[in-house]
């Protein structure tokens, strides 16, 4: 389908951006890479206008070390993140979004500022205990993951700010599972399960689980999670540890699954993220 007519502004530099933002008021909106907002626009789910593409922006691109952990500018492409084993499980969920083409293009800023809970990173970003850097009139601001997913396609940040960058601390201080279900590869996620693991003398000493598409919003499991620390890492204590995966989830029943399912789902592939973290 075609969108609807709109007006078109190229930016060069973050400010010009963020004034863009104000001028434009409630309809305008950022492009990056555009495989979240482009296809609204094509189903006239969304008219946005001004269109205001941001990928001239010098700075917004690239991936280093900072502070022991990594900095990953809100521009950087899924296969960036891809290419880059030493990101851990950022590395592995980058590689089983959608396909190459979409991954060519799509954008970690864009993923996490769109906010839809199906979406692979915005859970492992949570999970990672990152940080989002964003910038608008009043300066540049620091937003946790934790704060930055308030509903259904709804994010902390403020209609004329522009997310700059994503701050996590180093991946490879963890060992990792990522479980996703889908229908066919190129999918949304159905139910998505990270899982992250420190063993201590042989019991968890800590462990995250981050769940996709079983509310409004990606979530911690974090029954599972105290469930699991200071245990060991046992089948048996992992299979009675994922039970609880779906406690304080509200998965939507959509055309793919009924609610019930997805909750069955989170369990299973909460069980299977967590025996592949911890290598059993």
């Amino acid at each position: 389908m075609i969108p609807p007519e709109f007006d078109y502004v190229r930016v060069s530099s973050v400010d010009e951006a963020v004034k863009a933002l104000s001028e434009g008021g409630i309809d305008a909106k950022l492009l990056a890479g555009g495989h979240s907002l482009l296809p609204l626009m094509k189903l006239r789910l969304a008219e946005p206008s001004p269109l205001i593409d941001i990928n001239k922006v010098e700075g917004l691109r690239g991936i280093e070390r900072s502070n022991g952990g990594y900095r990953i500018g809100s521009l950087t492409r899924h296969a960036d993140l891809q290419a880059r084993q030493d990101l851990g499980v950022l590395a592995t969920a980058a590689g089983k979004i959608a396909d190459q083409q979409v991954r060519n293009r799509g954008t970690i800023g864009g993923s996490l500022a769109h906010g839809d809970p199906a979406s692979d990173l915005p859970g492992v970003v949570l999970a990672l205990g990152g940080e989002l850097s964003a910038t608008g009139p009043d300066g540049e601001r620091t937003i946790e993951a934790a704060d930055m997913f308030e509903d259904y396609l709804t994010t902390a940040l403020e209609p004329d700010e522009v997310l700059t960058a994503v701050t996590v601390p180093d991946p490879a201080a963890w060992s990792f599972g990522y479980e996703k279900f889908v229908r066919r590869s190129e999918d949304w996620a159905m139910v998505g399960v990270v899982a992250l693991l420190k063993m201590e003398g042989g019991n968890v000493s800590d462990v995250r689980v981050g769940l996709t598409h079983m509310s409004s919003t990606p979530l911690r499991a974090t029954a599972v999670e105290e469930a699991l620390k200071g245990g060991d890492a046992s089948r048996e204590a992992i299979a009675s540890a994922a039970e609880h995966a779906a406690e304080g989830t509200d998965p939507p029943g959509d055309l793919n699954a009924t609610s019930e399912y997805k909750q069955h789902l989170a369990r299973v592939l909460t069980r299977r993220a967590l025996e592949t973290a911890a290598g059993v």
